[in-house]
């Protein structure tokens, strides 16, 4: 699978809550950083998609993905039951057919909000 398709299956298990998928698209070291936390290792990115995050009535946006050497970055909106949560750009690292990390970039990310 290219890394544009990995982006796009880690979206869709997040927001179909298919953590099956998501933990197979993903590598066994993978690690996630974002403004609010840094998750490291597949299991416990998994188990906090899971079980911890603050919402999961949200839905990903992709706007625009931009293909690079050894990876993408999509850029887009999370959007809840009430509007555009945020926007944001992730900027997956992919390596041997999974994604190896994710960084992700947020503007105007409530407290409340912060999720995927």
């Amino acid at each position: 699978m290219d890394a544009a398709a990995l982006a796009q299956t880690y979206y869709d298990a997040i927001d179909d809550g298919d953590y099956d998928a998501l933990r197979e698209a993903l590598a066994p070291d993978f690690q996630h950083v974002r403004p609010d936390r840094t998750l490291d290792g597949r299991d416990a990115f998994v188990a906090f998609m899971r079980d911890d995050r603050p919402r999961t009535d949200t839905s990903h946006v992709v706007d625009a993905v931009y293909e690079g050497a050894d990876g993408v970055a999509a850029r887009g909106r999370l959007l809840g039951p009430e509007g555009e949560l945020f926007a944001f750009v992730d900027v997956f690292e992919t390596a041997d057919g999974a994604i190896a990390a994710v960084r992700t970039y947020a503007s105007d990310v409530d407290a409340t909000a912060t999720t995927d």
